[in-house]
């Protein structure tokens, strides 16, 4: 399956079924890569306790000894997931969770997580937490989804990518033909236009709107942005999709028959910031399919 030589996948390890379908999904992705795939999974040991009740050594030493037992669990299906799969690494480290996933993702190809957690991971795509990990990884992180809990995520159907009309928004646009060409999967391309205010403005005006330049000019922004793509992946057959809609009905809409939706971890138009409010919470809370969010800007 490859020498394992390039930037690792890491997968978060929490224990719950939803982390064990993200560990199999994270296998297969490091299997097409040719690369080692990383099982991390991190202590938090939690504070509160009044003193003398519990003693956070031997707290912290027991939830250590439970994730090392959960990531032993992680290797094994792994491996039965992707025959011949090069020997997964193990990461069990004391710590906050989003620091030590920040930390990890420095030369890492994915960070791939679960839906829903336990263990280390409880609450880790609930408000702010999910914003600050996707929003400073240093590489794209994956968010395992199916369409219903416990059910494997779909292996057929296009890549989704939603394209914001920026520049920084190529980040995205990469990885998407990137995940495409590795799956050997069709690309769609999603521009989602629409201008709520004129439209209420003119709600139930005899005043006709004339949408047509606006359409021709997201028509426009999204050939731009494919540029120079098709060429580098052509084998990778794109369907360009503009439609006058809320960025989030349209993604959704494609993700029921998607195998993964790629999107900026910011954008403008139709994608405006996208992690700071409800599009962003709904596609990692609903969609039916993996979810990858690519960082646009550099962290420290």
């Amino acid at each position: 399956m490859g020498s394992g030589s390039g930037s690792p996948v890491v997968v978060g390890v929490d224990g719950s079924d939803s982390g064990m379908l993200a560990v199999r999904w994270a296998a297969e992705e490091a299997a097409r890569r040719g690369t080692v795939l990383r099982l991390v999974h991190v202590c938090e040991v939690p504070t509160g306790y009044p003193a003398g009740i519990v003693d956070r050594h031997v707290l912290g030493d027991a939830l250590e000894a439970q994730g090392r037992d959960w990531v032993t669990q992680a290797r094994e299906v792994a491996q039965r997931a992707v025959a011949g799969l090069v020997l997964p690494e193990v990461v069990v480290e004391k710590g906050s969770v989003v620091p030590t996933l920040l930390k990890v993702s420095r030369g890492a190809a994915l960070v791939v997580l679960g839906s829903r957690g336990l263990g280390g991971f409880t609450g880790l795509l609930v408000g702010s937490t999910s914003v600050e990990l996707v929003g400073h990884a240093h590489c794209p992180v994956v968010v395992v989804r199916g369409g219903h809990a416990g059910e494997m995520p779909p292996t057929e159907g296009p890549v989704v990518v939603g394209v914001d009309g920026t520049p920084v928004g190529e980040a995205a646009i990469a990885v998407a033909f990137e995940e495409a060409s590795l799956h050997g999967a069709d690309l769609i391309a999603v521009h989602a236009w629409t201008d709520l205010v004129l439209e209420t403005a003119f709600a139930g005006s005899a005043t006709a709107l004339d949408f047509a330049p606006l359409e021709q000019k997201a028509e426009e922004t999204l050939a731009e942005r494919l540029a120079g793509w098709q060429e580098k992946y052509p084998d990778v057959r794109v369907t360009r999709e503009v439609v006058r809609d809320r960025p989030t009905h349209a993604l959704l809409k494609h993700a029921e028959h998607a195998r993964l939706v790629v999107v900026g971890s910011r954008g403008r138009g139709g994608f405006t910031g996208l992690l700071l409010g409800s599009t962003s919470q709904h596609l990692l809370h609903h969609a039916p399919c993996p979810v990858a969010v690519v960082r646009t800007a550099p962290t420290s």
